[in-house]
Formats: C-alpha cells, structure tokens, sequence
C-alpha cells in the first residue's frame, strides 16, 4: 500500500509571500510524516514550478520516497531529449521514480498545449504510446527508434537509467482505449473517477487486457488519483475546498466532484471514503490536498498523514480474506 501526495508546485496553491523554495522542504515533511511518494503534475495552463525540475531537486533531499509524475505529458517535450532526463532523475533519485503520463484532454486542457509544442493534436494517443517505446527502447541502450510516427537514426549514447528497463511508466485515464492500452503496454493504471465502481470496473478491465496481451494482471500497479481535504466542520471544509476548486481547476466543486474523484470531511469520513477505493482495488493514492497556501497545505498534510495506519490496515482486509479462502480451498491429503 502506498500513500502518496502531490507536491502544491502550482502558484494558484501558494499564498502571499510563499516561497516556492519550501516545496522541497515540504516534502520532506511528508517523508516524515509517512507518505511513501512525492508526486508533481505537469501544465503549462497556469503557472507552476516544471515537474522534472521539481523532481530533480526532491531526489537528493529525500532519502526513501518514491518520486513521480502525475501526469506527465510527454508532447511538452522533446522525445529524446525527455529519456534523458527521466534516466538522469531515476539515477539521482536512486531509482526511486515513477513516470505517470497522459496525451491531455479536450478543451483548454489540451489541444491549445499541442499548439504551443507544435506538435499534431491528431493521433496524440498513438503518439503517446510510441514516446513511451522510444524512452525504453533508449533506456536499454538503442541507437534507432522506427515507428509510425517518431523515427530516429544515429541517437548518440544515452545515460542509463537507475533500473535496467528504465523507471515504471503508468498511464493516465480512462476512456475504454486507454484502459486496454494500460493492461497491454503500461506498469500502472492512474485514474480519479468519482465512484469506487468505475475504478473496480476499470481495474478488471486493465487486467484482462494484460492477461490477453501474456502479462500478468498483479504486474500492472492500481493507483488512484484524489482530492482531499480534512475539516471537522464539514461545511466550512466544503467552503474552502469550493474556493480551492474555483481557483486551481476554474469550476465550482460541484462540477469539479462529476469528472474527479474528490473526498472531504472530518478525518473518520475521509478514511472511510478512501477505504472504498481501496476495497475497489486501489493500492497506490495519489493524494492532492485541497488548500490554497504553504500553510494550510502542510496542515493538510498531517491531518491526512494520520489516516494513513488505518488506510492500510484496510487494505490488508481483503488480502487476509482471500488468504483465508485459498486456504480453505486447499484439499486435505
């Protein structure tokens, strides 16, 4: 079980006179504190610290945490140019990253961000998963890459990653084409649907797309990606976390909670709204904290580093569970 938290890289979560320099400092906090990731995300929508940069600078002030993205998107990015950079942080790191991606979204989310790259909006997905083959196909040690798309003679020598392979690469999404293509090609799954069912739905769906393409389903890691805030008065939380909404995601949290994931309340409701996404399979949370400061974020981060024992007790539930019932199956001789 992994508890993770993504780092407030964004200038929409600091308050006046936040130096972002205490992001690094924060995640030494969380180290601290219990969660086992330090995540960033990745947009040029609205000012931020850049997420290889931000990790680049965690790797050597953290000592045990894994390192990763949530979401990065590759067609930011020069594809070459991108493996060496994400070999150089595993490598800093000690080989403790993780690479989530995505190919964007619709709207101002997405396509504007491909203009600025200059890159086709068009087959952005196939794009996707053929820089994710360049990456590894150079973190082993190729020359060339030839796709359909990206195709590449005489690379120079590339640093070699931390990891033989190269660092996990997850996918981001949900759409019935990215879950077949996480069960065939990608070592994680980071979704953020709203109800437990989708994500259960989802994982079953991953799995048997790996078991079809000769992978094995345990091998595909089922992380999940969520909104929180902890507040006893449940109304002033919802108050804050509307505010938090409005200004990192431009939506009210009505809307906001209809497209993503998003649990608030005191901390015995949060654990008992995360637990159900554990129940529905997820093993890796990707945390956001729903605060608009340095302060408050940090405030968040202990309240909700102490649900974390009780979080992964309950995940050890349905494993007992299901030892017990292979243990009740075994035959007697």
């Amino acid at each position: 079980m992994d508890i993770g938290v993504l780092l407030p890289t964004g200038t929409a979560q600091w308050g006046p006179g936040d130096d972002p320099r205490e992001l690094v400092a924060f995640g030494r906090q969380a180290e601290r504190s219990g969660f086992s990731s330090l995540f960033v995300n990745d947009s040029l929508i609205s000012p931020r610290v850049e997420a290889l940069t931000m990790l680049a600078a965690l790797a050597p002030a953290t000592e045990t945490v894994r390192l990763g993205t949530a979401a990065l998107l590759p067609f930011l990015r020069r594809p070459v140019q991108a493996a060496q950079t994400l070999a150089s942080v595993d490598l800093l790191s000690g080989g403790r990253l993780t690479v989530a991606v995505g190919a964007g979204f619709p709207g101002r989310f997405g396509q504007p961000l491909y203009d600025l790259s200059e890159v086709p909006w068009e087959r952005r997905f196939a794009r996707l998963d053929e820089t994710v083959a360049l990456w590894r196909a150079l973190w082993s040690g190729a020359d060339s890459f030839h796709g359909e798309i990206l195709r590449f003679d005489g690379i120079p020598p590339a640093i070699r990653p931390h990891r033989l392979g190269g660092p996990p690469v997850w996918l981001g999404g949900a759409t019935p084409a990215a879950l077949e293509r996480t069960g065939r090609s990608y070592d994680g799954w980071l979704p953020y649907p709203p109800d437990p069912a989708d994500y259960a739905a989802g994982l079953r769906t991953v799995r048997a797309a790996a078991l079809g393409a000769g992978r094995r389903a345990q091998d595909i890691a089922p992380a999940f990606f969520v909104s929180v805030r902890i507040d006893e008065d449940a109304d002033r939380g919802r108050r804050d976390l509307d505010a938090y909404a409005r200004a990192v995601y431009g939506m009210p949290l009505a809307e906001l909670e209809r497209i993503q994931a998003v649990v608030t309340g005191s901390a015995d409701q949060v654990r008992t709204g995360l637990a159900r996404y554990v129940e529905a399979g997820a093993r890796h949370f990707v945390v956001r904290l729903g605060a608009l400061d340095l302060t408050t974020q940090r405030a968040q981060l202990e309240r909700v580093a102490g649900v974390i024992p009780a979080l992964k007790a309950s995940a050890s539930v349905p494993a007992q569970a299901a030892a017990r019932s292979r243990e009740g199956a075994r035959p007697v001789l």
